[in-house]
């Protein structure tokens, strides 16, 4: 059973326990605690009904304690016919009887029909909330002996029965509550002193406890007040801005306590103009975002996402789709809203900026601040508003708004544009250089703007207004690069002029070379910036730009040469090395620069785009036209590295042409070294200055042309000295070999490969015959012509055939000539008086053989022999390489010299060697074969220059002079 009754005021109970411990009588405490106690009225005492055998009872059991004037027992007693049934009749007088012994008008000592005690609660009543209590107890003892335990579960309002005031007859409570909570909003609202424009809506206690009360006394439902205080704010925030998160909470609020039921008339009507009039603030306040949430403040942007996620959770609550049936589609209000502010915004934007005002440059200046805005507007949708928006109310705020400002801006520029190629297209206008640099960072920034369509949806990206603006620009373009290769020009002008030819830093180029290599990065950077979208359309604007950069490359190199060649006057030897070195290196580096172009440029880019619009054809005129203009860049580049060389090594000459001649002036009795040396120490100590200052490449093709240098001088000094001494050739023979390995720097300069080659050659042959004897000349002379026989095919001057074979036991050679055809035509009637002279070469090893002769055969080009000759030759004879047959054939003429027809070898190695056909028993049975003639003047030959030179050799000069003889019945013809 429990019993409710009012208790002591606080300060009792303190009282009560400062004296729990004492030790006074149990009587005397009955009496001092009955005596300080007041009288408690019967209607202020509640009692349950008892629940039997339980430790868990529940009542369920509703009490109202009124705060009317105090009743007594007697007249409680009086409403004893408001009693009905014998167990109330038996409750009733039990509350009585409690009443009475409560308030001490029984017998204090009689405690035996006491009921146990269990616990107790005591709650001031002063601390009960407006709003009540609904909440577990716990249970205390009365004095310190007691043992209790346990809780209970009370649940406590407050309200009033009567509140019938003279506003409550005009007004209904909820208009009343709403007035009340206005005026408080505005009142609390404006005494806020720390960021009004951030209130979150909290009111001070006495504000609050009015309001609770009058909600409590006009019986307001949570959804009621929740209602009222959704529209108070809502309204307000329409004139003072307020925390977006207060507004969500009460939203959420309305949401948890929604019940349809409850909500009609009126109140519904109002509910859906808050509603209504929220949302039209809200989409007023998106249309002007810009403005009222700039992306620069952060509170201002989490005040806007507070905002939208309101309205994002407003159109998807019950209450809202209940009360606004038909606002449904609230995204597309908010589209709208975003569609128009972006208009506006841009038209605020051209109202600012004013591009139609100003001549034609100063109208395309202002439109690169039009397009750059209008880019940066774009970032911030992108990396701000857009997840505000999706997230909060699933709408692709960066699609609309670029959407929007795209065809905007396209239609201005596009117009724009079209007044420029038409000023451009006339004959008399020139584009100025800030003109270009305009039109220049109008493309750019259009270009920005056109790559955010990679952000787009894929099928909004397809049918943006920018897609081709490139088109718009192409006869800019063309004007433009002449503007930059006109800079480029003037820059590389004005690098040389100030170069003085000294390393820049520890590199060994100068200043000019980084100012020109500076100035070509720059253009490619700028053209690599452009990225022109068109790659078939870009191969004009590709060609035209390699052809600036060869031009002005071949244009920095000719400059750089004709310094060096003012500069080289009055300059000792040494520093005008080191300079000729720098302007080596500055060309190098130029050349080398330009040889990344088709990879800069992306050449092969081009090549597919042409190949895919033009097939084959096109990909390879894009490559005959691209390469052909570097590797012509490459010859004109490499054609004044030549230039700078050959200045280098004509001011070598002199030294080098003295220490040849001390080299072959030198006697026989000084060592080769002490001949070699002081041209050995000339080039150490040039190769010293030049190893220091040049790079590799350079390097490589300084030593290469002094290298051909000094086989041309060497050559010079063996053909000036030809038959002296041998060992004049045997020193020139050292001096060579001294000289590669000198320049071959143990494999770090010149490879011997390259060395050996050319000039070194036909040096090292020359050397080699002039240290030969006669005998061994002119054995060279046969070997060959024996392999040139061998090559020849189907001269002009025709052919003999003939047949050789050898009889071994006989040492005897037959040859037979058969035939000849198609043989020169010498005489004056078109024909020829043919005849063959056959003999065993060279005559010093046939001494004894004696040259044989066919018949003349008159009249005729095709003469028919028939002739056996026999010689009798030796094995040790034709063991010889250069051993062998000559078929010389003749025309005859009787009023003068024969004329000569032509000549044929064989050697004799074909017909006499053991295992032959023709050297065997058979030999007589073999096939003829052809020889063809041939013509060739013996003094072209070294070896003929050779022995002509031994002039106090009889076998040499009588060998010159037969063939003299030949070589002068040619020159008579």
């Amino acid at each position: 059973m429990l019993g409710i009754l009012l208790g002591q005021s606080p300060r009792e109970m303190e009282e009560k326990k400062e004296r729990k411990f004492s030790f006074r009588k149990r009587k005397e405490k009955l009496e001092k605690r009955s005596s300080i106690k007041e009288v408690l009225p019967a209607r202020c005492i509640q009692v349950t009904e008892v629940k039997p055998e339980t430790l868990n009872p529940v009542w369920d059991e509703h009490f109202v304690l009124d705060h009317d004037d105090d009743v007594s027992v007697a007249e409680a007693c009086k409403k004893l016919n408001e009693v009905s049934g014998l167990r109330g009749m038996g409750r009733y007088f039990k509350q009585i009887a409690k009443s009475v012994r409560s308030n001490g008008s029984a017998s204090s000592g009689s405690e035996e029909n006491a009921d146990d005690f269990l616990g107790c609660i005591n709650i001031p009543l002063n601390e009960i909330p407006v709003v009540g209590y609904d909440t577990w107890f716990k249970l205390e003892p009365r004095s310190s002996t007691s043992k209790v335990q346990g809780e209970c579960h009370l649940i406590l309002k407050l309200f009033t029965s009567q509140r019938d005031t003279a506003l409550s007859k005009k007004d209904s409570n909820v208009s009343i509550h709403k007035k009340l909570l206005s005026q408080i909003v505005e009142y609390e609202h404006a005494h806020v002193k720390r960021e009004p424009y951030n209130w979150n809506g909290q009111v001070c206690p006495p504000a609050w406890t009015v309001l609770t009360h009058h909600a409590v006394q006009t019986d307001l439902s949570p959804l009621q007040q929740a209602i009222i205080r959704w529209q108070c704010y809502s309204s307000h925030h329409r004139t003072q801005r307020v925390c977006y998160s207060l507004l969500l909470r009460l939203l959420r609020t309305i949401d948890a306590e929604w019940d349809p039921v409850a909500v009609r008339g009126d109140l519904e009507r109002q509910l859906s103009d808050s509603f209504r009039l929220y949302t039209e603030h809200c989409l007023c306040l998106m249309k002007n975002m810009r403005q009222v949430f700039p992306c620069t403040s952060v509170a201002a942007i989490t005040r806007y996402e507070l905002m939208l996620r309101g309205i994002g959770y407003m159109q998807n609550m019950r209450a809202f789709k209940s009360v606004c049936p038909l606002r449904n589609e609230l995204h597309l209000d908010i589209t709208t809203a975003v569609k128009k502010g972006t208009v506006e915004w841009y038209e605020s934007l051209i109202a600012r900026y004013k591009p139609q005002d100003g001549t034609l440059e100063e109208q395309l200046k202002k439109l690169v601040q039009v397009v750059d805005a209008t880019c940066a507007d774009v970032q911030r949708a992108q990396n701000i508003y857009n997840k505000l928006f999706y997230s909060a109310v699933k709408v692709d705020f960066f699609s609309i708004s670029y959407r929007q400002l795209e065809k905007q801006v396209a239609d201005d520029v596009n117009v724009a544009m079209e007044r420029v190629c038409g000023t451009l297209e006339q004959e008399s206008s020139r584009l100025s250089q800030t003109m270009g640099e305009t039109i220049f960072e109008l493309f750019m920034s259009l270009k920005i703007l056109k790559g955010f369509r990679e952000f787009l949806p894929l099928k909004d990206a397809k049918i943006l207004a920018l897609t081709s603006f490139h088109n718009w620009f192409k006869s800019s373009i063309h004007k433009w690069l002449q503007i930059v290769h006109d800079r480029s020009c003037d820059r590389i002008r004005k690098a040389v002029e100030t170069d003085n030819l000294e390393p820049v830093q520890q590199a060994k180029h100068s200043s000019s070379a980084v100012e020109v290599t500076t100035c070509f990065s720059q253009v490619r950077e700028i053209w690599l910036q452009l990225a022109w979208p068109d790659s078939a359309g870009a191969f004009i604007f590709v060609t035209r730009l390699t052809d600036n950069f060869c031009s002005e490359a071949v244009c920095y190199s000719e400059m750089i040469t004709r310094k060096i060649e003012r500069n080289q006057l009055g300059r000792d030897q040494k520093s005008f090395t080191v300079q000729l070195c720098i302007a080596l290196n500055n060309t190098e580096l130029v050349r080398v620069f330009l040889g990344h172009l088709p990879c800069d440029l992306d050449w092969q880019g081009v090549e597919r785009a042409m190949e895919e619009s033009c097939g084959v054809e096109g990909k390879e005129q894009v490559y005959k036209a691209l390469n052909g203009q570097l590797f012509n860049m490459d010859l004109d580049l490499q054609r004044e590295a030549k230039r700078l060389i050959t200045l280098l090594t004509d001011k070598m000459l002199p030294e080098l042409r003295r220490y040849i001649q001390h080299i072959s002036l030198s006697p026989d009795s000084i060592n080769n070294d002490e001949a070699v040396s002081p041209l050995m120490k000339y080039l150490q100590d040039t190769m010293v200055i030049i190893s220091e200052n040049l790079v590799k490449e350079n390097l490589t093709r300084v030593l290469q042309s002094m290298w051909e240098l000094l086989l041309r001088m060497i050559l010079d000094a063996v053909a000036e000295n030809r038959g002296v001494q041998v060992e004049f050739y045997n020193r020139f023979q050292y001096t060579v070999e001294t000289l590669l390995q000198f320049l071959h720097v143990k494999g770090e300069g010149l490879s011997l490969e390259d060395m050996k080659s050319g000039d070194y050659k036909v040096l090292d042959e020359e050397l080699r015959l002039n240290k030969c004897s006669s005998f061994e000349l002119i054995e060279q002379y046969y070997l060959e012509k024996i392999s040139q026989q061998k090559t020849l095919k189907h001269t002009c001057y025709g052919r003999i055939s003939v047949k050789c074979y050898y009889e071994a036991p006989e040492q005897r050679l037959t040859v037979e000539i058969l035939h000849a055809a198609d043989i020169l035509a010498l005489d004056a009637n078109g024909l020829s008086d043919p005849f063959v002279i056959v003999e065993l070469c060279p005559h010093h090893l046939f001494p004894m053989a004696k040259s044989q002769r066919t018949q003349v055969k008159l009249k005729t080009l095709h003469p028919v022999f028939d002739e056996l000759f026999y010689f009798h030759v030796s094995p040790e004879q034709y063991r010889h390489r250069f051993a062998c047959l000559t078929f010389t054939v003749m025309d005859y003429d009787w009023l003068s010299t024969n004329d000569f027809a032509g000549e044929a070898v064989a050697p004799l190695s074909d017909f006499c060697w053991p295992g032959r056909p023709n050297a065997s028993a058979a030999g007589k049975s073999v096939q003829p074969f052809i020889l063809h003639l041939s013509r060739s003047k013996p003094s072209e030959k070294p070896i003929m220059r050779m022995l002509d030179a031994r002039i106090g050799d009889r076998e040499a000069q009588e060998f010159v002079r037969r063939l003299k003889e030949i070589e002068k019945s040619m020159e008579e013809e």
